[in-house]
């Protein structure tokens, strides 16, 4: 089930030659984060839409991967981004949460390639320092940093978007010199 904080569009924006638009993904299984953002070398960053993708715990597995994937390509017709930027995982509890995340991860990866996206990863502890300076920010630190970034009144919810944004944005301020 697609759920999408749907905010404006700034369709003009993508267009120019100076702009990309990103889509960044904060991958899961139950709730998987999708943000997009426009982003130009001297401008403000601008949130197109944010939400999160979710799926019922106790649907099979592979039912659940359907619909990520379907909700996915439904976000990429709508949105037309340039570029794709996702979380690498990190787990060090429980293994079978982790595995089922990365089987969520694959299918967000093939939906990308399958579009022809740039894909680019990028691990918590980079997205971390880039927005905060701090590789162990805490989630609130996060959200903030993104609604910061975003020139947002309030932050983002919920975190699996905003995650989603915060790997956008990472990827934007990390490539920023191919935006000239």
């Amino acid at each position: 089930m697609l759920l999408g904080v749907f905010c404006q569009s700034f369709v003009g924006y993508n267009n120019a030659m100076s702009a990309k638009r990103i889509l960044g993904i904060d991958p899961g299984t139950g709730i998987c984060g999708f943000g997009v953002v426009d982003f130009a070398t001297h401008k403000q960053p601008l949130m197109v839409t944010a939400g999160v993708v979710t799926t019922p715990a106790h649907t099979p597995l592979a039912d659940r991967l359907l619909d990520i994937f379907d909700s996915l390509n439904e976000i990429i017709e709508e949105t037309h981004p340039d570029e794709f930027a996702i979380e690498k995982l990190f787990f060090s509890q429980n293994i079978t949460t982790g595995i089922t995340v990365a089987e969520a991860r694959g299918v967000c990866l093939l939906v990308a390639k399958q579009h022809n996206l740039p894909i680019f990863e990028y691990t918590p502890l980079q997205i971390k320092q880039t927005l905060t300076g701090y590789g162990r920010a805490k989630k609130q630190e996060m959200q903030e940093a993104v609604r910061t970034f975003l020139n947002m009144r309030q932050i983002v919810k919920p975190d699996d978007a905003a995650d989603a944004l915060a790997a956008a944005i990472t990827h934007a301020l990390m490539t920023r010199a191919s935006y000239r």
